[in-house]
């Protein structure tokens, strides 16, 4: 009911039997009213507005941001004096998901290491990249080349940065998810985004991969396994990895 009301994000704290939803909207009039209007099957829930500080939350994420390891790389921040190595990927935390300390982020990472020592990694797509970390990745791994799609102007700054910083070869381009590209021409496509998504572009997904390619999807909770492997299952075999609640599947076409 909030994300249709409009909420830009929202957290929860339970206490006892007691939840707190704390939800961020833009500023609107009549918002409090119909926020209650459409709790009315709830007679029990409470609304009360809650002053937003003035916070540069970026800022803060960077204050807090150190070094970690995300096998098989460590990532390590822009103003780190840490050498950079084979296996380093430079982050520059901004607003774009995917600075490797998501649960999703680090099993797609994980799957690349996996598929690398296997074989190569071949020509590379990255569909909603974000910061572009994955496909960055790929190219510390040896892929021949490495695109990196998504369509915020924010993520392709993103991504251009982190290419920059890393100094690798990144391709980015402006696109709704993989629709630009050939069928078959990518050796590894990768999609580090959401079930419903996932499920919506099936098609669109594998039809990108050449015969005897590889897709790795992630961005799942545990509860979408079932429904993505079903709808993936006729695609290839398939293999489920798991962090904490969330899971990625790597599709063998």
């Amino acid at each position: 009911m909030l994300w249709d009301l409009g909420t830009a994000g929202v957290t929860i704290e339970i206490t006892g039997a007691v939840a707190r939803l704390l939800a961020y909207f833009p500023a609107r009039a009549g918002l409090e009213e119909a926020i209650r209007a459409a709790l009315s099957p709830w007679p029990g829930a409470a609304v009360e507005p809650s002053a937003i500080p003035d916070v540069d939350w970026v800022a803060r994420f960077r204050e807090n941001f150190t070094a970690f390891e995300a096998p098989p790389f460590r990532v390590v921040p822009e103003w780190s004096d840490e050498a950079p190595g084979a296996r380093t990927l430079v982050v520059s935390p901004g607003r774009a998901f995917g600075t490797g300390t998501h649960e999703t982020t680090r099993l797609c990472l994980a799957a690349l290491a996996r598929l690398a020592a296997a074989g190569p990694l071949g020509h590379v797509l990255d569909v909603g990249a974000g910061t572009g970390l994955l496909a960055l990745g790929a190219l510390r791994l040896g892929a021949a080349s490495a695109v990196a799609t998504d369509n915020d102007p924010e993520c392709r700054e993103a991504c251009r940065l982190h290419a920059t910083l890393n100094r690798l070869p990144l391709h980015v381009v402006q696109a709704d998810g993989a629709r630009p590209f050939h069928s078959g021409h990518f050796d590894l496509v990768l999609a580090n985004l959401m079930a419903p998504w996932l499920l919506e572009r099936r098609e669109e997904l594998c039809a990108r991969v050449r015969p005897g390619g590889v897709l790795v999807l992630s961005g799942l909770l545990a509860g979408d396994v079932d429904e993505v492997s079903a709808a993936y299952a006729g695609h290839g075999a398939l293999e489920v990895h798991r962090d904490n609640e969330w899971a990625a599947i790597v599709v063998r076409t």
